[in-house]
């Protein structure tokens, strides 16, 4: 598997959503997926068409993906995290930013993510990594912000009440906020150089966050726990594990950990 590959999938997934507008909250739930939040038919939808098209490739593959969970393919090898349709409140509730995100592991580590792969499904932007070769919008490098101006900070709030004040010392020293509603775009903004630091207080499921880790890294920039902590080490799975912190640069992640201490 390469990035050509995951770049067809998109071409599948863009093909079939671009011109997609659900009206606010016209979709009814399938219930709950693995991960244990809401399915909805637009999640149903795409996740078939990345896990049909990777069985196509005929490779040992695991693959842990929001809805379906756990699925082998021709006895298991890499790691494949998928998440469908990240920004699903807002597909169902017509606000149009959400993507597709895949993220291809070695092992079964943060760490050892190797391929990264995420698309803009209304407007067929793609954003890609491979380790070692760089980030990539649409085909050209991209590189994250390079000086320490907190120009804008994306955030996300699971729980307003709760997660807004942990981070608020951060969020008033930003020239402007954002909170977006879609944590795999955020952060592939991130290493475009357009967000300075992405914020999520909430422990994140690592599908959520997976591929933006390694766009963030290729392209120049910081991303850890909120504490500052590595989180190489961080088991992929269906679990929450971790919230992170995802920055332009190391100056930039330092102010930032700076305020939320």
């Amino acid at each position: 598997m390469d990035i050509d590959d995951l770049r067809n999938i998109g071409k599948k997934l863009y093909s079939q959503f671009r011109d997609v507008r659900l009206k606010p909250f016209a979709s009814n739930s399938l219930g709950k997926g693995a991960s244990g939040d809401k399915t909805f038919p637009i999640d149903k939808k795409a996740e078939d068409i990345i896990i049909d098209s990777l069985e196509s490739l005929k490779e040992p593959l695991n693959i842990i993906s929001e809805e379906y969970g756990y699925k082998e393919i021709s006895g298991g090898g890499r790691h494949i995290l998928i998440d469908p349709i990240d920004g699903s409140k807002n597909a169902i509730t017509g606000i149009p930013f959400y993507c597709s995100s895949i993220a291809v592991a070695e092992g079964n580590t943060i760490g050892s993510i190797c391929l990264a792969y995420i698309i803009n499904l209304l407007t067929g932007d793609e954003f890609w990594a491979e380790r070692g070769k760089g980030a990539f919008f649409n085909g050209e490098s991209i590189y994250s912000q390079k000086d320490d101006i907190f120009y804008l900070i994306a955030y996300e709030a699971q729980m307003p009440k709760r997660d807004i004040p942990q981070i608020i010392k951060l969020l008033s020293e930003a020239r402007r906020t954002r909170c977006l509603g879609a944590t795999a775009l955020d952060i592939a903004y991130v290493a475009y150089g357009s967000v300075s630091v992405f914020i999520s207080p909430a422990p994140s499921r690592s599908f959520d966050f997976a591929a933006g880790w390694l766009l963030v890294k290729e392209a120049g920039g910081a991303f850890t726990d909120l504490k500052g902590n590595s989180i190489d080490e961080t088991f992929v799975g269906l679990h929450k594990s971790v919230p992170i912190l995802a920055s332009g640069n190391e100056t930039l992640h330092d102010k930032a950990l700076k305020l939320l201490s």
